[in-house]
């Protein structure tokens, strides 16, 4: 089978290579998936880089979600039940980003047919980071501000959507001006580009000076500590990335002062204390979810596994609208 991988962290399309190996077997509990197609997520290129909080074991295949085909299983009820099924596959051990995968039974999750291979291809990452920051970790209320920063992120339009949904208000900060138009169609409240315009005097004025007590940022750097300092009393705020790859910088005197707080957030260790039957709960709202438009991903483009580094150079460009998808093969 073809199969991707990297032997040396560093940039992603001169690093990671196309490689022939052989097909593996599920052990009991496994179960073998054909993989139809994954995304290339933010997660699968910090991985790559080395400066993911899951390090890899040289040489590694990357691709943390995907979806495919239970083909055959390595024994065990639940193992057994799955063969035939087209699943969503959540892989951090092994990458999806090959031909074929085993992953223990309970790692995968079947889709119905009213979603299509793309979106259930990024059915995990972004949908439930989003689902669960904002519903289950911030339990932001109706009526509240919600700031969020890269708000033109696939991610980031998810929240506005989901703002529509439960009725809270989101300020949406952007870096390109071209962006404000977009998110507003899309039903942000206020979009500010911080490029031209300061962040804090921005959400003052939105705010009335009020600030605000829930707030996202996957950015870190400059850009993350300016969305920190807009917490106002009881402020809230999560840090589930750090695309500019600096520290946030926060004066010690500004959390302490009306008891605000800063929190780290991993998808992988959420889950990870979930409870089995919390993750099929978080499950069935996403598929309703997507179904309704809510947390459908854009799509930019797609290529075949063949065409890995152009695939990989898309994905790092900076603007791109949409997620980029790997063809891994065919349904069948």
């Amino acid at each position: 089978m073809l199969a991707t991988i990297f032997e040396q962290t560093g940039n992603p399309p001169e690093v990671v290579r196309l490689v022939e190996r052989d097909r593996p077997k599920p052990a009991r509990g496994e179960v073998l998936v054909r993989m139809l197609a994954s995304p290339i997520n933010p997660s699968d290129l910090l991985y790559i880089q080395g400066n993911y909080g899951l390090k890899p074991r040289l040489p590694a295949t990357p691709g943390f979600e995907g979806v495919g085909v239970v083909e055959a299983c390595g024994g065990g009820p639940l193992s057994r039940w799955l063969r035939g099924c087209r699943v969503v596959v959540l892989n951090e051990r092994t990458g999806n980003w090959q031909e074929y995968v085993t992953v223990p039974a309970r790692r995968v999750v079947p889709v119905p047919n009213s979603i299509s291979d793309e979106q259930a291809a990024m059915f995990f990452v972004n949908p439930a980071t989003a689902l669960v920051m904002v519903r289950s970790v911030l339990k932001v209320p109706r009526g509240a501000w919600l700031l969020q920063n890269a708000a033109a992120s696939a991610l980031g339009q998810m929240v506005i959507k989901l703002g529509r949904v439960y009725g809270f208000r989101t300020i949406n900060v952007v870096r390109r001006p071209e962006a404000v138009s977009t998110l507003k169609a899309l039903g942000a409240d206020a979009v500010i580009c911080e490029t031209t315009e300061d962040v804090h005097a921005a959400v003052t004025r939105l705010t009335d000076g009020q600030m605000v007590r829930y707030a996202l940022d996957p950015v870190g750097g400059a850009s993350g500590s300016a969305i920190i300092r807009c917490l106002g009393e009881g402020g809230h705020a999560l840090v589930y990335g750090l695309l500019s790859g600096e520290p946030i910088s926060v004066d010690p005197r500004f959390l302490i002062t009306g008891s605000k707080r800063v929190e780290g957030f991993w998808l992988a260790d959420w889950a990870g204390h979930a409870g089995l039957l919390r993750l099929l709960g978080l499950m069935r709202q996403i598929r309703k979810l997507i179904e309704r438009g809510i947390l459908d991903s854009p799509l930019a483009a797609s290529y075949p596994l063949s065409q890995i580094e152009q695939a990989l150079r898309h994905a790092m460009q900076p603007g791109r609208d949409g997620k980029i998808i790997l063809r891994i093969g065919q349904p069948g």
